[in-house]
């Protein structure tokens, strides 16, 4: 099975022949201080030549690679590196495919590894196709990973990948292996997902990993399984447990996740960096239009004191290993494809020049080609699928328990990631439980979309400190559904009502009118606008939760990880609160078990 790029035997004679200097490159990088990172060294003065897509030469001494119509690059005094990769990623996240390479190429990023869970959720594996289709022609590479799509709904559990699909998506040649695997199920030893590690594997692919909170035994039992990555450890003790355990270890610095400077004392420790990855796990609009994208991670690294070659590796080598992928990037070296980054000097990662695929495509931070324009079909325009909208009364919350106090589990967002089980006691008015704005307690929702009958479940958050409205997103993880807090069910219901009429959206509504509005038409997640339009946008919606009171660095991402199974511990779907660590649904109330919970049609009690 071919790899995208693969070449056929005139292009390899080709490539024989430029060496020799019988055919002339069509393109030579003349004397730039070269990094190796094969062999972690720095070799100055060094040239390249390249013929098509791919290095023919490296060496002191290009002059029989030169022709008439040889485009030669001057690098005197400059550094050269490798194109760089982010290895866990996860592209279809508010920003369309070709705004996001637009940007990356002028970050020096030539190839990226993303996850497919974004449109596989809320359009099922079929949606998988035309994603795959979309990264075609694109001047930046970009391989997937098939979701296994673990899940805390059992709505969405419903469409989940069987083996036998799996085997067909592992035939796709951008696809590198099976997506991250949540250890909690694994290790609870759910027959699907092994099965699809076992798929996985036996066709020479890999398998991800995903090791938030999994320690000693456990940690060592969900190894077992042959995954072969963690982009979850949040300390320098858990990445050298999980190094000396024989996987490759990625640290992110991205949107989700900035755990870079806590883990950089580990440079200090006298162990072996080759199975270390730096990787985004997603980067915001804001931070990729203002801050840059792989270059500003590796140059944070070196800014904490990592050894530059090493922090180099890390976005380079060690990824095109761990995927099998080094025979195509990763380096600069004879028969690689030519992705190369010219930069000022070894500490100083600021793409001056950037080549993908031996072509420029950027320079100065200009992009020079432009990416590919997709057009999804029709199916990922049409994801909100309720048969009716909302009213105030399908956000109640009733018990028949008329003025007797009950008590009820509660999210209680401890920090802007995690949440926790908290006990509250509730007094009900005329048999209904109602948000208290004092006691910082309001409703939270989630309206499934993914087959029209708009199953939903009502309950109860603390930590959004909300003094009134609204706030609502389609933008849901692991899941298809719609998340809405708010202080009131005539706010939330207007909220979600809105994103059915964008078909997508992120929402924050209050006193009779939106506040702020960030459409995502295509699969509920992605906006047509160009990125900085999406940065504006996001910027006026962080400011309207603020101006509401919500105390989170990114309200939005808040509130969309409501619906994973990725991060502990008390969650919330269609059907009920999920408890993470027992993996099933448990009651809201505790005390007062007869519970009804409006629901679009049908009724659900």
């Amino acid at each position: 099975m071919a790899l995208p790029y693969s070449m056929n035997s005139e292009q390899i004679k080709r490539l024989m022949d430029t060496a020799l200097g019988e055919i002339k490159a069509d393109m030579v990088v003349l004397g730039g201080d070269v990094v190796n990172v094969y062999a972690r060294e720095i070799m100055p003065g060094y040239s390249i030549a390249t013929k098509g897509e791919r290095i023919a030469y490296v060496g002191k001494d290009v002059s029989h690679t030169i022709g008439p119509e040889t485009k030669i690059i001057e690098a005197q005094g400059k550094t050269i590196i490798p194109g760089l990769i982010d290895a866990h990623t996860h592209i279809l996240w508010l920003f369309n495919v070709a705004e996001f390479v637009k940007h990356a190429l002028k970050t020096g990023t030539t190839t990226v590894i993303t996850e497919g869970i974004e449109p596989v959720t809320v359009l099922g594996y079929s949606a998988l196709l035309p994603y795959l289709k979309a990264f075609d022609n694109q001047p930046v590479k970009i391989f997937v990973t098939v979701p296994p799509a673990v899940t805390i709904s059992p709505e969405t559990g419903k469409y989940a990948l069987s083996p036998q699909a799996l085997r067909k998506f592992l035939k796709k040649d951008r696809v590198v292996g099976l997506g991250e695997s949540y250890w909690l199920s694994v290790v609870k030893k759910e027959e699907r997902v092994i099965s699809l590690i076992v798929e996985t594997l036996a066709i020479g692919k890999i398998a991800e990993g995903h090791t938030a909170g999994a320690r000693n035994d456990k940690l060592i039992s969900y190894l077992a399984t042959g995954v072969s990555s963690c982009h979850e450890p949040i300390t320098a003790d858990e990445v050298i447990d999980r190094l000396r355990l024989g996987i490759y270890v990625m640290v992110r610095e991205g949107a989700v996740r900035k755990d870079l400077s806590t883990i950089a004392k580990i440079k200090k420790e006298p162990i072996d960096f080759r199975r270390l990855i730096l990787v985004s796990d997603g980067i915001s609009p804001g931070a990729l239009l203002k801050e840059g994208y792989m270059d500003q991670i590796v140059q944070k690294a070196i800014d904490l004191g990592f050894d530059p070659l090493i922090a180099i590796q890390m976005v380079t080598i060690n990824a095109a290993e761990h995927f099998s992928l080094d025979t195509l990037v990763g380096g600069i070296a004879p028969g690689k494809l030519a992705d190369i980054v010219i930069i000022p000097n070894l500490k100083t990662i600021r793409p001056e020049l950037v080549i993908s695929n031996g072509k420029i495509v950027a320079q100065n931070q200009k992009t020079l080609v432009p990416p590919q324009k997709i057009a999804f079909p029709r199916s990922f325009r049409q994801t909100i699928r309720l048969l009716r909208k909302l009213e105030p009364a399908d956000f109640t919350i009733l018990t028949q328990e008329k003025e007797t106090p009950v008590t009820v589990r509660v999210i209680n967002q401890v920090t802007d990631l995690v949440t926790r089980e908290e006990q509250v006691t509730i007094v009900p008015r005329q048999s209904r439980l109602e948000s208290d704005i004092r006691r910082d307690l309001i409703k939270v929702a989630v309206i499934d979309r993914f087959d029209g009958r708009g199953k939903m479940f009502t309950g109860f958050i603390k930590g959004f400190k909300m003094t009134k409205g609204a706030f609502a997103s389609s933008a849901t993880w692991d899941l298809p559904g719609i998340i809405v807090v708010g202080t009131n069910e005539g706010d939330m219901a207007q909220a979600v009502n809105r994103i059915f009429e964008l078909q997508g959206g992120i929402v924050i509504y209050a006193e009779g009118k939106i506040l702020a509005e960030l459409p995502l038409p295509i699969g509920g997640g992605v906006s047509d606008l160009p990125m900085e339009a999406i940065v504006d946008k996001m910027a006026e919606i962080q400011q309207k939760a603020r101006d509401l009171s919500m105390p989170f660095p990114d309200a939005h991402l808040t509130l969309t990880i409501l619906t994973t199974a990725a991060i502990p511990f008390l969650r919330i779907c269609e059907s009920g609160l999920v408890d993470i660590r027992e993996n099933k649904i448990v009651s809201l109330i505790i005390t007062a078990p007869n519970l009804r919970c409006g629901d679009p049609d049908p009724k659900n009690d």
